[in-house]
């Protein structure tokens, strides 16, 4: 399996408000913003719980108001269409 090329992941990439593509073109970020620590935590809990239903794991910074994820599938070292699921999932939270 290839990962996804960097013109179809631009194009997919707008139908999930607030996620950006990383420069080399083979992630997916966003940053949440929260009033505080537990916040953000109760945030990365409920991403965790999508992420084990989904056999798919994306990478988490939390921090004081803030938790940042990142996906890609490490096995093909880059997009796939599951990343692009997961980070509308991770949207509707």
């Amino acid at each position: 399996m290839d990962p996804i090329g960097r013109e179809q992941a631009e194009r997919l990439v707008k139908d999930i408000p607030g996620w950006s593509l990383s420069a080399d073109g083979i992630k997916l970020s966003r940053r949440y913003v929260f009033p505080d620590f537990a916040a953000a935590m109760r945030f990365a809990n409920q991403v965790g719980d999508i992420a084990e239903r989904e056999g798919h794991h994306p990478d988490l910074t939390i921090g004081w108001g803030y938790c940042n994820v990142e996906t890609y599938t490490h096995k093909i070292g880059g997009l796939h269409e599951n990343d692009f699921i997961l980070a509308a999932k991770i949207n509707q939270l």
